[in-house]
């Protein structure tokens, strides 16, 4: 390798880890701080929460911030898992909108995606073309008519309004599809020469063929609606039924609480990640490079 190609890499690893850092910067604040007692916070937080009245040309609030607590303290970890019932009944609340999303919508993914990559039938491009067109429609677009048919259906402020939609969306659809078309056709033949059908050929070759796409689909839809605010705002009148994403914007005052409960909000989705990251990479690569 010469000097120049080496010297290219080095300067596009440190620019790359340049923006790494900078993008982990308020995650790695947010764990630190967390474990500040609540005396700490106030005393490291309480400059910046008065910037409004800074006068130009006087002291910065920022001037004296600690970065690092002095003592290590679950003060604030206590004060939301014993002390706040809320954080823990939105964070189930969270689960039992989530769960049923990414279950439902990976299973009529993965039949949808079948039909539309290894069924043969008259007007499967276009009516692919038609269902993928709905992926790019914003929310806002299909917030009305989602918004009329839940309430036709009695559904409003229940789960069943976000639940759903979620279900039915045309992402892993997509996704998967992408994913199934570089499984020869061969397989499926060889199958139906043994002579089994369709769900057989679906649950014994595509599943296990499809396990890093399914795995990259979980983790990409976990994360998706883990964070959904717009559809609990909307389709939610009950503050108990709404979800754990709503809960945080009600603690920002409370810095150390909000804090801890940050950093308890990302620990289901980094736990997923690490799980399946080698799925994930898998899946990423295969469904969104080829196909």
């Amino acid at each position: 390798m010469s000097v120049r190609k080496v010297i290219q890499k080095l300067a596009l690893t440190a620019i790359l880890g340049a923006f790494a850092l900078l993008l982990l910067f308020p995650v790695g604040v947010t764990i630190v701080n967390s474990f500040m007692s609540t005396r700490e916070i106030a005393v490291n937080y309480g400059p910046v929460g008065q910037m409004n009245n800074v006068i130009p040309g006087r002291s910065d609030p920022f001037a004296n911030l600690k970065w690092l607590p002095d003592q290590v303290s679950l003060e604030q970890y206590g004060k939301v898992l014993l002390d706040s019932p809320l954080y823990l009944s939105m964070f189930w609340n969270s689960l039992f909108l989530v769960v049923p999303i990414i279950a439902g919508q990976t299973l009529v993914a993965a039949l949808a995606a079948y039909a539309f990559s290894k069924l043969r039938f008259r007007g499967r491009e276009l009516l692919f073309l038609i269902y993928v067109l709905t992926m790019l429609m914003p929310f806002q677009v299909t917030l009305v008519p989602n918004y009329i048919m839940a309430d036709r259906l009695g559904l409003l402020n229940s789960s069943g309004a976000i639940i759903l939609p979620g279900i039915f969306a045309a992402f892993g659809v997509f996704m998967l599809r992408q994913f199934m078309q570089d499984i020869p056709y061969a397989y499926i033949e060889a199958a139906k020469m043994d002579g089994a059908g369709h769900w057989r050929i679906f649950c014994t070759i595509i599943v296990p063929m499809v396990q890093p796409g399914l795995a990259a689909l979980t983790i990409l839809l976990f994360a998706d609606y883990w964070n959904m605010v717009e559809q609990p705002l909307i389709f939610l009148d009950d503050p108990l039924r709404q979800p754990l994403s709503v809960y945080l914007s009600n603690v920002s005052s409370e810095r150390g609480l909000a804090f801890a409960a940050s950093a308890l909000y990302m620990a289901p989705m980094v736990l997923l990640f690490l799980y399946a990251e080698t799925y994930f990479i898998e899946g990423i690569q295969l469904s969104g490079i080829k196909g």
